[in-house]
């Protein structure tokens, strides 16, 4: 047991410094040093006369039995609680932090285009625990529940749709996300992210338009001339709209016969070195080589959608095409001209291949369409 005194020690200039005495020392925990003694910064007067200086060192005196009192009760603590019973003390503790608002300060880690994904699972998060959760009560069924509310509850952007499936998926991996980061910060004391399984990707049709389309549309005039060449730029390097509006022309390199870019993907933050043709650069016409963007003055909007739509229509294309289906295009024009799946990755920027894979079932779906084009009157007998 560690004992406790209150001592005095006089000073020079006619006052009494007060301090307590551990025998034996405690572990000071700022500095995890042991130590004997903890000055209180608490004077009182030597040989007091006034009353005012007596009741001066009366309170003094006061506060410095308070503190002794309470280093008296924390060692007691110490010394009364086992391992076991500290670590009950330290989970109770965990237990009740917020899980909404531990959920925000990772949220503010994110950047990018991530972020935006991150912001709208937390709005999702509010509205369904609109007074917060303690982690003490997440458990498997509480998260199987908000999953349920992600399948069924609506957009953000109408009331009228369903939030999409693959949009839920995406929410619901932050989750996963989330609870995986507090089972290493030891907040959970079980991987509740192991347990609960994710949302199921629902397969999506990925419009694209065939080479003749593309020719069809290059001759039909378009209201926004850089939304266009944008749009054709897109299907010639399979760029994102993000990364297309961000380009600029210190960006774009040539030598010799070779044409690249060197920039920095925006969704993925990912350095690249992608190739394109001299068609693709030649698009381009003329920009000064500096930090400037080539593509100066385009932006996403509703009103540019319609302009996109406008132009699909003119052309005689009956399908509903945005403009991150140029994007697609490439990617199936690629793998249906015989490049290899792993280089069509890579020239999209994909981490995965298997993110690529979709457009080759895009592929294989033309195949077997093509197989069944060939067709034979089978309606006489055969030698």
């Amino acid at each position: 047991m560690i004992r406790v005194e209150l001592r005095q020690r006089k000073r020079e200039n006619g006052k009494t410094s007060l301090f307590l005495d551990f025998y034996p020392p405690i572990v000071d925990p700022k500095t995890g040093k042991k130590k004997r003694q903890e000055f209180l910064k608490l004077y009182i007067i030597d040989k007091p006369k006034t009353q005012g200086q007596r009741d001066f060192n009366r309170q003094v005196m006061q506060t410095a039995e308070e503190i002794l009192a309470n280093r008296i009760s924390q060692i007691r603590k110490a010394d009364i609680y086992n391992d076991f019973e500290k670590e009950k003390l330290k989970i109770k503790e965990l237990n009740e932090l917020d899980f909404v608002d531990y959920f925000k300060k990772i949220l503010r880690k994110q950047k990018g285009s991530n972020l935006k994904t991150w912001i709208s699972v937390q709005n999702y998060l509010t509205d369904f625990f609109p007074n917060g959760i303690k982690f003490g009560e997440i458990n498997e069924r509480v998260i199987e529940e908000f999953k349920d509310y992600l399948l069924s509850t609506t957009s953000s952007r109408s009331e009228k749709t369903l939030l999409s499936n693959n949009s839920a998926l995406s929410y619901f991996n932050k989750i996963k996300a989330t609870l995986r980061q507090a089972f290493k910060d030891g907040i959970l004391q079980i991987d509740l992210n192991a347990k609960i399984s994710p949302i199921k990707a629902q397969e999506t049709r990925r419009e694209y338009l065939s080479i003749d389309e593309l020719q069809v549309l290059v001759k039909t005039p378009c209201r926004d001339k850089l939304l266009k060449k944008a749009a054709l730029f897109s299907a010639l390097t399979g760029l994102r709209f993000s990364d297309i509006e961000k380009l600029t022309g210190r960006e774009v390199r040539h030598h010799d016969d070779k044409y690249y870019l060197a920039f920095t993907q925006k969704k993925t933050s990912g350095i690249e070195t992608h190739y394109i043709s001299k068609q693709a650069f030649d698009l381009l016409g003329e920009f000064k080589e500096d930090d400037s963007k080539i593509f100066d003055g385009l932006k996403y909007s509703a009103h540019a959608n319609g302009i996109l739509a406008e132009w699909i229509r003119s052309a005689g294309i009956n399908k509903r095409i945005t403009f991150h289906n140029f994007r697609h295009t490439y990617a199936t024009l690629q793998l249906d001209n015989g490049t290899d799946i792993y280089t069509v990755s890579k020239l999209l920027g994909h981490k995965n291949v298997k993110t690529t894979q979709i457009y080759a079932k895009v592929i294989d779906e033309k195949k077997r369409a093509a197989a069944d084009r060939i067709q034979l009157d089978f309606d006489i007998e055969l030698d």
